[in-house]
């Protein structure tokens, strides 16, 4: 998507609005978008999805492969974090336009899954500093049209719920080495408990009000956001402020309550989403790559 341009006259009108509690598309400043989210889009992957939001749209596919512990969590799994940019999104991802956005947005997703609250890592762990299972998250940014982060958190969460790790069998050989014996059996597997898993909820300062789910043209008539990771359970893994603009405390503490309330709504409702897509028999793909 080409970059925004607003004149004067049409930023003044959208910060007015939203002081008013009226926005541009005719939502109240708390008010979040439908979206569309599809998962097992990518046929290849451990789990797979794709959220459409206005013109953002993300996909992403988890990959679950063996690997040894960290040194430092002998006991526990690991998660790792990739995010492309896809020139067609932006022209200005072309070549490595787009590195410093994909990092930051793989750091993000970094820390808000760092809390030991959000996914049990020691499930994903087969023998204590041997063997243990690797998610590789990948997420392709098809089109970025406003409220990147949010979008990016929910394809996440909903690909990991998605995921099915193959059950397996250990045992000892003659010199005390762990052997795996990974199931053949496409339906004998594993799922992932992503009850805890966090959603990145922005909210964007504008003027002295702040919205919820930003569209790209409120992205352009704010100087900085507050981007909170919550979980379910409305427990805060992570906040970080996004924009070179300043926010008082006070803005600040009204700004992650504001993302906490919604963040555990967004939850809920994604969740009670998935069960019922994952509910339905005679499901017909639409997806990607099929």
């Amino acid at each position: 998507m080409a970059e925004v341009l607003l004149s004067q006259a049409e930023k003044i009108f959208i910060v007015h609005g939203v002081e008013d509690n009226v926005r541009i598309d005719g939502r109240s400043c708390l008010e979040y978008r439908s979206f569309e989210i599809e998962t097992g889009t990518v046929s290849n992957a451990s789990g797979s999805a794709r959220v459409r939001m206005a013109n953002t749209d993300i996909l992403v596919g988890v990959k679950a492969e063996l690997g040894v512990p960290a040194l430092r969590k002998p006991d526990e799994g690991n998660l790792e974090f990739f995010v492309d940019c896809s020139a067609n999104a932006n022209p200005k991802f072309e070549g490595r336009g787009g590195e410093e956005l994909a990092n930051d947005i793989a750091s993000m997703l970094s820390q808000a899954y760092g809390d030991k609250n959000t996914l049990d890592m020691r499930k994903l762990c087969i023998a204590d500093g041997q063997h243990c299972w690797i998610l590789y998250i990948d997420v392709l940014l098809l089109e970025v049209g406003g409220n990147l982060y949010d979008a990016v958190s929910l394809a996440v969460k909903s690909a990991l719920y998605d995921t099915k790790i193959p059950n397996l069998t250990l045992t000892t050989n003659e010199e005390g080495q762990v052997e795996i014996d990974l199931s053949d059996d496409p339906f004998d597997y594993s799922e992932i408990d992503v009850e805890n898993c966090p959603i990145l909820v922005t909210c964007c300062k504008i003027g002295k009000s702040h919205v919820i789910d930003p569209s790209v043209e409120e992205e352009v008539c704010s100087l900085c956001r507050l981007v909170v990771s919550v979980t379910r359970t409305g427990h805060i893994t992570s906040t970080r402020k996004v924009g070179a603009g300043s926010l008082l405390p006070e803005s600040i503490a009204e700004m992650v309550s504001t993302s906490r309330e919604i963040g555990i709504s967004l939850n809920e409702a994604l969740l009670n989403k998935l069960k019922e897509e994952s509910s339905i028999t005679d499901r017909k793909y639409m997806g990607f790559l099929h």
